[in-house]
């Protein structure tokens, strides 16, 4: 969903911004769960975010193949609030106001520690081109070991917060000797380019405006830091326990897309515009679709993922961003025994 070695890189925005949910229309608790009519012809309605302006769902919603594909299990799409954070897309789940959101595993980590109402089903693997540690051009950082004593941009318990602590951990640096800023994403890019923070733990999605500039690149990317941020989808429990079927076509279509999505990245850009704020032109488009070539695609969880997914809970407890070593496989299904 944007959905944007084996390396499945994420083509799906990440989720909801907390404004978006406070004015997401006709949301609330649902009592037919989704469900519009009644009786065995009725349609099941599942609620995703808005996709923008590229990426496999905005191309689905453009030429109407996401609803057809979930048409013939008897659902359509209602598309709903904006991508944004994963935080606040799990509340929404967790609030019935949601059905389906994208989350790195480290902010679902963060997430699942607070009383869950969801389940992830597909992994992709972490994108080791597109994420890392963003320095100005002339900084004069020119390795992790240069940031100590820096100020570095990261969103609190999320993809930055874990690159950054991930990267000082490799290089035998003790966390406290970089001082980390809290923001969030969506505000760091005039933070970083006024000198403000010396550099900005990051994902492609942020990432590839900056690179695309010519004006900043990475001091370390995920292959370096040695990441494991996979990028998950997630499903609100009871939607997946009442709609397994829906659950199991939106996979399949997914995985289908973002496959289709790696071999031609430029269809899956500036869908609906190639103008204004969210089209991606110029050299940033020839910085993303490299990144998107560089990546996988939307695939079940399999063992080796949970596995990876343990090592990032335990990291995360011994770095204290969570109180104590989360569960992560209690919270997964498996897509293809899912019934």
């Amino acid at each position: 969903m944007n959905v944007t070695r084996p390396l499945r890189k994420a083509a799906l925005p990440a989720l909801l911004t907390a404004t978006a949910l406070l004015a997401l229309p006709g949301c609330g608790t649902s009592g037919d769960d989704g469900a519009t009519g009644s009786g065995a012809g009725s349609t099941v309605t599942v609620r995703i975010p808005d996709p923008g302006n590229s990426g496999v769902l905005a191309l689905g919603k453009k030429d109407g193949s996401l609803d057809k594909a979930l048409g013939k299990v008897g659902a359509k799409v209602r598309w709903t609030g904006s991508a944004g954070p994963f935080a606040p897309a799990a509340q929404a789940m967790n609030a019935d106001q949601l059905d389906i959101a994208t989350g790195s595993i480290t902010s679902g980590i963060t997430s699942l520690a607070q009383r869950p109402g969801f389940k992830f089903f597909t992994a992709v693997a972490p994108d080791a081109a597109g994420e890392g540690i963003l320095v100005r051009d002339g900084s004069g950082i020119e390795s992790v070991a240069d940031l100590v004593g820096r100020k570095v941009a990261v969103n609190q318990g999320g993809t930055g917060e874990y690159l950054l602590l991930k990267a000082l951990a490799k290089a035998g640096i003790p966390a406290d000797r970089v001082e980390r800023v809290y923001l969030r994403p969506d505000q760091t890019a005039a933070v970083f380019n006024a000198g403000k923070v010396d550099a900005w733990a990051v994902w492609a999605t942020y990432a590839v405006a900056e690179i695309g500039s010519g004006k900043a690149r990475f001091v370390a990317d995920g292959t370096a830091i040695g990441s494991d941020n996979y990028s998950l989808n997630a499903v609100r429990t009871d939607f997946a326990e009442q709609h397994p079927e829906v659950v199991k076509a939106l996979y399949r279509y997914l995985h289908e897309a973002s496959a289709e999505e790696k071999r031609d990245p430029a269809a899956y850009l500036n869908v609906f515009t190639d103008v204004g704020p969210t089209a991606v032109t110029g050299r940033a488009k020839e910085v993303q679709t490299g990144f998107t070539a560089q990546g996988g695609t939307v695939d079940p969880i399999g063992p080796e993922d949970i596995t990876r997914f343990k090592g990032v809970a335990a990291f995360y407890a011994e770095q204290k961003v969570t109180r104590t070593e989360v569960d992560v496989a209690a919270h997964l299904l498996d897509i293809e025994k899912l019934t």
